[in-house]
């Protein structure tokens, strides 16, 4: 286990209840054991590139439990692992979980993304217990640009909520927000089931709607009239999507993907613009047909 975060304790708790031996390597405890069968990254999105290089991983397998964007990039965790990591085979964790849910053994389900159906198979069979099921796929770029991307529109909705705009906006907000993640993904060649499962919409509905994600408290922070400063302040992790929403919308930008939402997180974030300025931005936007 690479990380010694919530998430990765959580990660090696379940892991150990589906039968495997753990050996967690961190910054306070950088020694690798001699004998590894996979290796689980459980480190934020900015900081995979820096954790890889250190590690003598080969061949082996890599399990990613990353959700971001390298914003000096603009690659995913995928990319960012052939690059620091040659050789390694890649897979990718993500969905609906938080890691207190885990280690309370409440029921949980997640994908897992690898090179092959047969090969992630293999790992979710090898991983999965009763109370946390992992769904195999091969298609890893969506399960990526879905956990991704969530983490940003849940800022969104955490903005809406300080701002005390109502349950009807949150949800208008969560559609149109899974409106901009679909039109991205399927531009980047996701598959549609993907962005309906557990990685995509079943992830978005989750960090969108709770206190324990990171991203939502956040951005409930912002629309409550905290600074940038004091909402990053009172975190109580790494709020991955404050990091992704700058990049995210300039990719999309830049590949002429219309996603005002993204935008909107990423002006606030970056200090351009006030939560009640963006919004009223948004509701300014012509009416048009809607579509996904």
């Amino acid at each position: 286990m690479i990380g010694d975060g919530a998430w990765g304790r959580a990660l090696g708790y379940v892991f150990a209840r589906a039968g495997h031996e753990i050996a967690v390597w961190s910054r306070q405890k950088p020694v690798l054991p001699k004998a590894t069968d996979v290796f689980v990254a459980a480190v934020p999105a900015q900081h995979m590139r820096e954790v890889l290089a250190k590690l003598e991983i080969g061949a082996t397998p890599l399990i990613s439990a990353a959700k971001g964007i390298e914003r000096a990039t603009g690659k995913l965790m995928a990319e960012v692992a052939y690059e620091a990591a040659p050789g390694a085979e890649f897979f990718a964790l993500s969905g609906p979980s938080f890691a207190a849910d885990v280690i309370a053994s409440l029921p949980t389900a997640v994908a897992l993304a690898g090179p092959s159906l047969p090969r992630a198979m293999h790992w979710a069979e090898a991983l999965s217990t009763k109370t946390f099921r992992i769904y195999p796929t091969d298609d890893v770029r969506g399960v990526e640009i879905g956990g991704a991307m969530k983490n940003v529109l849940a800022i969104a909705c955490g903005i809406c909520e300080g701002q005390a705009l109502g349950e009807s906006a949150r949800a208008s907000l969560v559609t149109r927000g899974f409106a901009e993640l679909s039109r991205y993904a399927r531009q980047q060649g996701a598959k549609p089931e993907t962005l309906m499962g557990l990685s995509g919409f079943g992830d978005l509905m989750l960090t969108c709607s709770s206190t324990k994600s990171r991203n939502y408290s956040y951005g409930l922070a912002l629309g409550s009239g905290a600074t940038l400063a004091e909402a990053m302040g009172g975190a109580s992790g790494v709020v991955e999507g404050a990091y992704t929403a700058g990049i995210a919308a300039r990719l999309a930008e830049a590949q002429g993907i219309e996603m005002p939402i993204v935008s909107a997180v990423a002006n606030v974030v970056a200090g351009h613009s006030s939560p009640h300025d963006e919004i009223v931005k948004l509701l300014a936007r012509p009416l048009r047909a809607e579509n996904l």
